[in-house]
């Protein structure tokens, strides 16, 4: 057969059924959700289904007037929609690497930006943090998910896992900060010097400061927030 022929490319190419159950990593980039019921993931992230299927935009009103206040300071990325069905749903976020984690009774901070699909039995929360909120562009914002299910989230590139032990706290830019555990409640600071040294107005001046134990997720890649489109 050439190698380079249709029928070759649709036999590399072609979705195939891993059996792996609710979440699937049908490529590195795209996750196949076996949907019976209902996915929260985020909006846009869709680009392929088959099946009967239902998409509704997250209400504003939905998780009661605090998260529709936090929803009005944060940016875009923490839009959500809800697929309700039976049927094949695809996903993916502009390329980028997807990580499936089964949270047992656990919880875990996402960025905003990176929280791509999670099960209905994960509570989920978004946590502004308003101290960086006129430093940053769209401010800084991550989504607590907890509970017992599945949760997807995305990385540009190979992801990096830091561990947190106590007396040795990790330091990590913001853009670059994926995910982080739970228990973890990071702080804010900012170095003024290290701003001068690399001669530029923001970013790498902000830092989030890792104290305890746990672990954090970073990215070899700045995601640059955009305010939200009125």
């Amino acid at each position: 057969m050439n190698k380079y022929s249709i029928e070759q490319f649709i036999k590399q190419t072609e979705q195939v059924d891993k059996g792996e159950g609710f979440f699937e990593l049908e490529t590195p980039r795209i996750l196949e959700v076996n949907l019976d019921g209902l996915v929260w993931a985020k909006a846009g992230s869709m680009v392929s289904y088959e099946g009967k299927i239902k998409f509704e935009r997250e209400g504003i009103l939905e998780h009661g007037l605090s998260a529709m206040f936090k929803k009005a300071l944060t940016s875009e990325g923490t839009s959500l929609m809800k697929a309700n069905g039976q049927g094949k749903l695809y996903l993916a976020d502009s390329g980028k690497k997807i990580i499936i984690l089964h949270l047992q009774n656990e919880a875990i901070y996402v960025n905003g930006n990176d929280l791509l699909a999670f099960e209905p039995s994960i509570k989920h929360d978004i946590k502004l943090m308003r101290k960086v909120a006129g430093m940053m562009a769209g401010g800084l914002f991550n989504v607590r998910c907890e509970g017992t299910g599945l949760v997807a989230i995305t990385a540009h590139y190979e992801p990096l896992t830091l561990r947190v032990t106590p007396g040795k706290p990790v330091i990590t830019d913001p853009n670059a900060t994926v995910a982080w555990s739970g228990n973890l409640q990071p702080e804010i600071q900012t170095d003024i010097s290290f701003k001068t040294f690399i001669g530029r107005g923001s970013g790498e001046s902000i830092q989030m400061r890792f104290e305890g134990e746990g672990f954090v997720i970073v990215q070899p890649y700045e995601e640059v927030y955009m305010q939200a489109q009125s």
